[in-house]
């Protein structure tokens, strides 16, 4: 599952021209999963997909490892931190995955096998500011 907004960014940037034959691989990859992707509206996304800005905790099935990621377009991508490309081989196999789902991929290296434990996505936008939205119990609301 991906949402149309989502759907159009990843198409964009599988227009971007490639810079390695590497690369054109990952897109190819990314390619693939779009074309068998259910395209849905924003608002009827269940929480516990992966989509771009997700925060993904996976666990390792082999090693038992946890690490956590933010699935990010390839500009923002910075694996120090956490933040993974949509067109590494890592963020094109967690797309569109939910909480509980085993993922298996090909990776440098070798096949692994991920199970994602959570699931946590960003706080909306306010749409007049380009703020991020909290919302307030109202026992805990400023009086």
């Amino acid at each position: 599952m991906v949402t149309k907004s989502d759907w159009q960014r990843l198409r964009a940037i599988l227009g971007s021209p490639s810079k390695s034959a590497r690369d054109t691989e990952h897109l190819l990859d990314l390619s693939d999963e779009l074309d068998r992707a259910q395209v849905i509206p924003e608002g009827e996304l269940p929480s516990d997909v992966v989509t771009l800005e997700s925060q993904v905790r996976v666990r390792d099935r082999e090693t038992g490892m946890v690490s956590n990621y933010t699935l990010v377009a390839p500009a923002q991508a910075d694996v120090s931190s956490g933040h993974v490309s949509v067109v590494a081989p890592l963020g094109t196999a967690l797309l569109g995955y939910r909480e509980g789902d085993e993922v298996e991929w090909p990776m440098p290296g070798g096949v692994r096998r991920l199970w994602i434990e959570r699931v946590t996505q960003p706080q909306p936008l306010s749409a007049d500011r380009g703020e991020h939205v909290t919302s307030v119990h109202p026992a805990h609301a400023p009086a």
